[in-house]
């Protein structure tokens, strides 16, 4: 599984796919990329990784992933 998108592709996802939308960044479409984002998480910038690591987590529910990153769930006051 590719977790690589085109510029094309990451133009026509909707924002709410989006792990901060208002930023266009950390996509999760699947739940590859919600392992991705789980991955890239250290290079959010530091006011933005709560709310990151909130989106995280829902999207990993609607795809069935599990969430093993304790700095992930810590940020989001799991």
């Amino acid at each position: 599984m590719n977790d690589r998108l085109t510029y094309q592709e990451k133009k026509e996802l909707p924002d709410s796919v989006f792990g901060l939308p208002e930023r266009r960044e950390y996509p999760m479409p699947d739940a590859a990329h919600v392992r991705a984002a789980e991955a890239y998480f250290r290079y959010c910038p530091e006011e933005l990784k709560p709310k990151l690591a909130k989106a995280i987590l829902t999207k990993a529910k609607e795809f069935g992933v599990d969430v093993e990153s304790p700095v992930v769930l810590s940020y989001a006051g799991e």
